[in-house]
């Protein structure tokens, strides 16, 4: 099981590489909303916001979301780290419901580009 620093470590990581993408990658990382990242199997959400093409993680709180954030993500901690070390497919986990994503219609269009 993926640990706390684990997955704070992988939000990092999927942060830098959103900062070094390019064409439709960087325009739909360019949103500015808020967001949440819910590691269920750890009961542990990070929050903060998708801002400047980067994840800003700005806190981790015990439980699920404190607040419903613009855009809202679930998964399990291992899910997590595997997706962002190439691991897993972010559409097959999300097809499977592996992986919750939930946000506005508007974003999930412009999300589909990290898709």
């Amino acid at each position: 099981m993926a640990t706390i620093t684990e997955c704070r470590g992988a939000l990092d990581r999927l942060s830098d590489s959103l900062a070094r993408a390019d064409g439709d990658v960087r325009g739909a990382a360019a949103l500015d909303r808020t967001l949440s990242c819910h590691v269920t199997d750890l009961d542990t959400t990070f929050t903060g916001r998708l801002a400047g093409g980067r994840i800003e993680v700005e806190d981790t709180v015990p439980g699920p979301p404190p607040a419903k954030a613009q855009i809202r993500l679930a998964m399990t901690g291992d899910d997590l780290v595997a997706m962002v070390g190439g691991e897993l497919n972010f559409a097959k986990a999300w097809a499977s419901g592996r992986v919750r994503l939930e946000a506005g219609f508007r974003d999930l269009l412009k999300l589909r580009a990290l898709l």
